[in-house]
């Protein structure tokens, strides 16, 4: 008998049994191929808009991925630079095989779990709770929890052309059988989705001199907060081409044989990541996509076409390979696929990703619909937690819109109608300008301790952290800088020079005016700064914290009025048909929903102000 369960080795499963077996309880974690575990079975990256900061958050909480992709990290790059802070996103290539293996090094290190290699085919539940997992094998093991992190294996249907293979993630991997129809029989609701991948190619096949190289960064920046930047460590370089007009002339070619618009594949696809025929067909004024062509390892040849997503026929993927600039020898490792695969709606999971059909029995990744890694990862902790949490009696773990990204991407799928494949952009999240990655640890640590998944040390490190952030930004609410100090960087910048000193703070809050380029031109000041902190990362934070001053104030004013509503709690047992001048379609989206709290009511899609209003004055009484 196990505490925890958990069924698929992918990132949200690795995750998930860390955390719980980190938290203390007893954990299996269950694969049908062990040497699969965190495999990347599609773009070998981590990190990105959104995702990079989605990353640190993990970190912050006490996950592991960050630390993963600083370990097996090929090539790092801050994203959107040029662009406000809230934007700033790292992102990072991975060594496919190596973050594979740190992965499973990790997990084997584990004292509370134990490995298993096997298929859960079906679960054994008893008034409406979840009891045991049965296997393939037909062996049944209990467990006080489970967390199904079942990926695209579910009922799994690879295409290429006008051929399908049955297959889980790859034509290598069989999928998994009988689980989604038992579900269904629990009373679930269920759907299909599909989700694609771009042929791999032979480095070696590459024209480099008609290819725009992409460097990483000169001074990469970790994504764990416990990582040591590593400058010059050892990176390889991404390259940069387009498609061209041939290029779509000769994929036209195969239309009449792509699954896609053939009515072969039924589930709905990625809206923010299409293959390269919809492109075509979608933006017909294009002349020209942009190809990513990323290096899958150091140790490989084999090289990812991040943009020529396809299940396009294998012999037009190839004629429309070779007519890109610098792949016209292009020698194809393996085709691109589409893959279709079963999910549940999430609206019948909770905010802990608890199910509502189902006591303690937990969905997390892309059987909620998600897509990403990042998004898996997140879900994965965040259901190891509130798992764990349960078992020992302890109050879940939520997370707020204005606590993370997390919180939204949570949020957004209880509240909103998730009928394609959920990926988390900054846009998603109205409080950006709070949620940046690099005070995902000021915002997060404290959750993570209190929850026993970091540790003192890093806790006492953050919170110093903290106050030395404190002091800097009392420090430079009443410094100032003498004229002659600072009227050189004020005329290189088009400002009009000054007559007597100013306030540090006043400077700061000027367009392109840096704290270190005051701490270069005042000797004093820096004197001062440095008897608190040198660190640069504090440094920055400080600097984004008082030249968004007015902006967070009002973000901060707009939250304490959203958390209002987030208090009124919603009673399980509330029924919504006795409430009278609710709308039709907001009772029904109510009752499909059945949210936690006024406030995710609020959010949900047809759901009107004036039903919240009607809802309000009803759970007053």
């Amino acid at each position: 008998m196990y505490d925890i369960i958990v069924t698929g080795a992918g990132h949200a499963g690795c995750e998930a049994v860390l955390a719980a077996a980190r938290m203390g309880s007893s954990c299996l974690l269950i694969s049908s191929d062990l040497s699969a575990i965190a495999r990347m079975s599609c773009n070998p990256a981590i990190g990105g808009v959104a995702k990079g900061q989605i990353t640190r958050e993990i970190d912050a909480l006490g996950g592991e991925m960050a630390k993963a992709i600083d370990a097996t990290g090929i090539q790092f790059r801050m994203l959107n630079r040029s662009k406000g802070p809230a934007m700033h996103s790292p992102r990072a290539q991975a060594d496919r095989t190596l973050y594979s293996l740190y992965m499973r090094k990790v997990i084997e290190a584990e004292k509370n779990i134990d490995l298993l290699q096997d298929t859960v085919t079906s679960l054994e539940c008893s008034s409406g709770s979840f009891q045991a997992v049965v296997l393939s094998s037909g062996r049944v093991i209990k467990a006080r929890a489970a967390i199904l992190a079942c990926g695209t294996f579910l009922n799994g249907l690879i295409h290429i052309g006008m051929n399908h293979y049955a297959g889980g993630r790859t034509l290598a991997e069989p999928p998994v059988y009988g689980l989604t129809e038992q579900l269904v029989n629990l009373g679930f609701t269920a759907g299909r989705l599909k989700t694609g991948t771009p042929p791999r190619i032979d480095g070696r096949s590459v024209d480099y001199a008609k290819v725009e190289e992409q460097q990483g960064d000169n001074e990469p920046v970790s994504f764990s907060f416990t990582t040591n930047p590593a400058p010059g460590r050892r990176q390889l370089s991404c390259f940069v081409t387009k498609t061209n007009p041939l290029t779509h002339a000769l994929l036209k070619k195969g239309f009449d044989r792509s699954p896609l618009f053939t009515g072969k594949v039924q589930g709905v696809g990625p809206r923010y990541c299409p293959s390269i025929e919809d492109k075509i067909c979608r933006f017909p004024d294009k002349t020209g996509h942009h190809i990513f062509l990323e290096p899958e390892g150091f140790d490989t040849n084999e090289m990812y076409v991040n943009g020529f997503s396809t299940s396009l026929p294998e012999e037009i993927q190839l004629e429309g390979l070779r007519s890109i600039a610098g792949l016209e020898q292009a020698k194809m490792i393996r085709p691109g696929y589409a893959i279709e695969y079963d999910y549940f709606f999430p609206h019948q999971i909770k905010s802990t990703l608890e199910t509502k059909v189902i006591a303690n029995l937990y969905f997390v990744g892309q059987i909620n619909g998600t897509s990403g890694y990042e998004e898996a990862a997140a879900q994965g902790l965040m259901a190891g937690m509130n798992a764990s949490l349960k078992t020992q009696g302890r109050p879940p773990l939520l997370l707020k819109r204005s606590d993370a990204y997390i919180g939204v991407l949570i949020d957004d799928l209880v509240t909103k109608e998730t009928n394609e494949p959920y990926r988390m952009f900054t846009s998603s999240a109205e409080h950006r300008l709070m949620l940046r990655h690099d005070n995902a640890d000021i915002r997060l640590r404290h959750f993570g301790a209190t929850a026993g998944l970091v540790d003192e040390g890093t806790f006492i490190a953050c919170n110093q952290n903290i106050n030395m952030i404190a002091e800097l930004k009392e420090l430079l609410l009443h410094a100032r800088v003498p004229a002659s100090e600072i009227n050189t960087i004020l005329v290189s910048l088009g400002y009009p020079g000054v007559t007597n000193s100013q306030s540090a703070l006043s400077l700061l809050k000027r367009p392109g005016i840096h704290l270190t380029m005051l701490l270069d031109a005042s000797p004093m000041l820096k004197s001062t700064v440095n008897a608190i902190t040198s660190n640069p990362l504090l440094y920055e934070q400080v600097e984004i914290d008082l030249k968004y001053e007015g902006y967070l104030k009002r973000d901060l004013f707009m939250t304490e009025r959203i958390l209002r509503l987030e208090a009124h709690q919603i009673p399980p047992s509330f029924t919504y048909n006795t409430v009278s001048g609710l709308s039709n379609e907001g009772r029904e989206k109510l009752n499909k929903h059945q949210p936690e709290t006024i406030g995710q009511a609020s959010r949900i899609l047809g759901v009107s102000p004036s039903d919240v209003s009607v809802l309000m004055i009803h759970l007053g009484r």
